[in-house]
């Protein structure tokens, strides 16, 4: 099964993006650090070409410490480009990318040739965030749905940086079913797109699977079942995701599940590993 969601406005801004790229010093890929290959669009790294790039493992607090490792010994082979883990919420942090992008252009970062760094990702992923913490305060819409941000966008974040905010653009067709659900377990995909039981039956069998003790201190789980629908069910009735007669609303209980997931209570979860 393949995933169709490409709001009008990513259209759009693939065009803008791609008109842009021209003019552009630095790229800086944002990327979730809890999949990070799931979370990387092709087509922007098409769009790139050979321009420098900052590639940025967002959510670092979020993921799992061990897998990020790894990750980015996999992403620091890559061609010209620096790669770091941060949250793009923590300043200190964030303020790393200024020095990375005077690096990747030396002889740029002046009055007569200001750096011009263009943020691009997936729907999502943290890019707004990122500008308004480079910025210090807000400049940039920021929410926790996909395709908040809808037109481009430029903001200084340092002396002679500017910085172009950009939509977020997932590719046409995703037809990598599990890249599909990885992309909805982490809130990339708009809930619309895919059903809320599958998306959670696909997160909690993986969970069950590789990370089975935090499922069960959660959840207060005394299942040993390996039934993603069970175990659903049984994350509705510890709570009390009931209907009449008291049946388990899955799709409560999934939304239960997969709110939990996104927003770090769970622990440091990562989806996926470079092998």
């Amino acid at each position: 099964m393949s995933i169709n969601w490409f709001p009008g406005h990513m259209t759009k801004a693939r065009r803008e993006i791609a008109e842009a790229m021209g003019r552009t010093d630095v790229v800086i890929e944002v990327l979730d650090a809890r999949l990070p290959a799931a979370s990387r669009n092709p087509l922007l790294d098409e769009l790139r070409g050979d321009k420098p790039c900052i590639t940025v493992l967002n959510r670092d607090d979020l993921a799992d410490p061990e897998l990020t490792a790894l990750w980015l010994k996999e992403f620091q082979r890559g061609h010209g480009v620096r790669v770091v883990a941060i949250s793009a919420k923590e300043k200190s942090q964030a303020k790393r990318l200024v020095s990375l992008a005077r690096e990747l252009v030396p002889g740029r970062g002046v009055a007569a040739k200001p750096i011009l760094a263009m943020v691009v990702g997936i729907p999502n992923v943290g890019k707004s965030t990122l500008i308004n913490t480079l910025k210090g305060r807000a400049v940039a819409d920021v929410g926790n749905k996909p395709a908040v941000t809808k037109r481009r966008q430029l903001v200084k974040i340092a002396k002679f940086i500017m910085l172009a905010d950009t939509p977020g653009v997932l590719w046409p067709k995703i037809e990598d079913e599990a890249d599909g659900y990885r992309l909805a377990a982490s809130g990339a995909i708009g809930d619309k797109a895919m059903d809320s039981v599958q998306v959670a039956s696909f997160a909690v069998l993986y969970l069950n699977q590789a990370y089975p003790e935090r499922l069960r201190e959660r959840f207060g789980l005394d299942t040993d079942s390996t039934d993603p629908h069970e175990l659903i069910e049984a994350i509705g009735r510890r709570r009390g995701c009931l209907v009449r007669g008291g049946e388990v609303d899955l799709y409560k209980a999934s939304e239960v599940l997969l709110q939990d997931l996104r927003t770090g209570k769970l622990g440091r979860i990562s989806f996926e590993r470079p092998d």
